[in-house]
């Protein structure tokens, strides 16, 4: 067994972020000044997107994404059960309805052919989620949008460095939603950010996430000189901080460097865990590229003795934290009480929810770390194989 906790997750921060962050104490720009302003501008230029809009969370940006995008009360939008609660909660906060669409297996994603029949004349958007970091049906989803009308927000929490067919995410949708908490590709310790080549979807979220004020705290207060501003909207606090973006900077210059180390992690996975009771993440679709944020495995309870709940246990005993993505919305007592939604409704998700370990797949891993999980792993399903 493995001497010390291998926390699920752990990032991976280097000196360069640690001075970046000294750098902005320093010089007492802590919220929002010139290092998002650069953030925003490096990101922009890896997307390739029109606009890229620095926040504080990955929720936040749904959230502003679906009011700039015009939801209402009564309104639909269409997304997977297949995700973290945040996704459709932006939905309910915009007043709007989460209408659930099942999975295909093995990717995880959204089934496009069943979209079609869950629109109707209230559905306004569609929220495929790139689960795991796999890009979703994007041709798919984009002529169902359309033919009927409907706005794309992607969320994008997994899928920094995904590609589909030779397209960046983030610049496929209408709008596209980024997460940097402590977990992800990229690391601020919270924030996100939001992708759109539309200027008025741009300078709405601008003005939206920090009060609703005509003039951010940086142009207000920088050496440009003194600026009123005017309140144009009843806003939020939605903001990036310079402290978080001093992270973020040096983070997105490693982002494909820590790919290709996770990449090799994920392959040394699939090598040794063929001939144990579980299915390993399905290869990435021709002409795209996976993002490497969640390697998922799905025990084959069949051929087990045990439940997930208990492997899992099984696993932290053997000191490797690991984590589950997702227990599927539609099994949650919310979505079930105020939604009517059950168990029986998407299978798919539900089957996953029932299997599904995530295991660590951080680039701070070392070959060791990755030694000690696969060792664990065979050693916990072995003891549990009939």
């Amino acid at each position: 067994m493995r001497k010390d906790f291998l926390v699920f997750g752990s990032p991976l921060i280097g000196q360069e972020e640690i001075d970046e962050v000294v750098d902005s104490l320093k010089s007492g720009w802590l919220s929002t000044g010139p290092k998002v302003a650069r953030f925003e501008a490096l990101f922009k230029n890896y997307i390739g997107s029109g606009y890229a809009l620095a926040l504080n969370s990955c929720t936040a940006g749904l959230h502003l994404s679906m009011i700039v995008a015009g939801l209402k009360e009564g309104d639909e939008v269409i997304t997977t059960p297949m995700t973290f609660g945040a996704t459709a909660n932006a939905i309910l906060h915009s007043r709007a309805k989460p209408v659930f669409v099942d999975i295909t297996l093995p990717s995880m994603n959204i089934n496009p052919g069943n979209i079609e029949a869950q629109i109707t004349d209230k559905t306004k958007a569609i929220v495929p989620v790139h689960f795991a970091g796999r890009p979703c049906d994007m041709k798919s989803i984009k002529e169902i949008a359309q033919k009927h009308h409907l706005i794309i927000i992607e969320d994008a929490a997994h899928a920094l460095e995904a590609t589909y067919h030779g397209q960046k995410v983030g610049t496929i949708g209408d709008l596209t939603v980024f997460s940097f908490y402590v977990t992800k590709n990229l690391v601020t310790g919270e924030g996100g950010m939001i992708t759109t080549a539309n200027s008025t979807y741009a300078e709405k979220i601008q003005t939206y996430a920090l009060h609703g004020m005509s003039k951010g705290a940086w142009k207000r207060y920088s050496d440009e000189g003194f600026k009123h501003y005017r309140i144009v909207y009843p806003g939020f606090k939605y903001n990036m901080m310079d402290i978080q973006a001093a992270l973020g900077i040096h983070q997105l210059l490693k982002i494909e460097s820590s790919l290709k180390r996770r990449d090799e992690i994920w392959h040394r996975y699939d090598d040794a865990f063929q001939n144990l009771p579980l299915d390993i993440p399905p290869p990435p679709e021709e002409n795209t590229t996976h993002a490497r944020h969640l390697y998922t495995i799905l025990l084959k309870l069949d051929e087990l003795t045990a439940d997930r709940d208990t492997i899992q246990q099984a696993l932290y005993e053997e000191n490797i934290g690991t984590g589950i993505h997702f227990i599927a919305l539609h099994l949650h007592p919310y979505y079930q009480e105020t939604l009517g939604y059950k168990r029986s409704d998407y299978p798919n998700a539900t089957y996953v929810s029932d299997r599904t370990i995530s295991l660590p797949l951080s680039a701070k891993l070392t070959d060791e770390d990755v030694t000690d999980v696969i060792k664990a792993v065979t050693k916990v399903l072995t003891n549990y194989t009939k």
